[in-house]
């Protein structure tokens, strides 16, 4: 990376409670260059404005998380995004709906139209989680991602247990052209 030039910013959207601060605490973790036992997931608040937390994937990465409350002015961020991670909370069926509306508003974004999408949809580890295939038939991710003008994966994830992380962080070096 050049003198003086900001490392890329990935941005991390969803709906409130979807897991997203807990997310990129353990890809923090999993990600350092002595990576350390994931062990019990530690608290966390819900986020109040945005948090930015560096990853090493080895170049560094900023993650700029966004309080799902925030979701009108999450527009003002989108002219700085590498790429984006939108969490889905796989054990809360009442969420689909408003997170599916959510996507969608993210997808059709100008400044978004050629940015690397992963889609997550997280919790899998609670006993009311819904498979990555009712989830992806519910939000017709078939019909998203045909009419979708970027690049769209869909993972399912648990930030607690740490299922699929690996996976998260692979996608980011693809996604963001670093040799692993």
């Amino acid at each position: 990376m050049a003198a003086g030039r900001s490392p890329p910013t990935l941005l991390l959207l969803g709906a409130a409670g979807g897991g997203k601060s807990l997310l990129v605490r353990r890809l923090r973790q999993l990600s350092a260059e002595e990576p350390a036992e994931l062990g019990e997931p530690p608290a966390t608040l819900p986020t109040v404005g945005t948090n930015l937390t560096d990853l090493r994937l080895p170049r560094k990465v900023t993650v700029r998380e966004l309080g799902g409350c925030m979701g009108p002015i999450w527009p003002s961020y989108y002219s700085e995004c590498s790429a984006l991670l939108f969490v889905v909370d796989a054990s809360n069926p009442t969420q689909v709906s408003s997170s599916c509306i959510q996507l969608l508003s993210v997808l059709s974004a100008a400044p978004l139209a050629s940015v690397p999408v992963l889609v997550l949809f997280n919790k899998i580890d609670l006993p009311c989680y819904m498979s990555l295939v009712e989830m992806k038939s519910l939000f017709r991710m078939q019909d998203i991602v045909s009419c979708a003008t970027q690049p769209i994966t869909m993972l399912a994830t648990s930030a607690r247990d740490g299922t699929g992380l690996a996976d998260v962080l692979q996608w980011l070096r693809a996604a963001l052209k670093d040799p692993c």
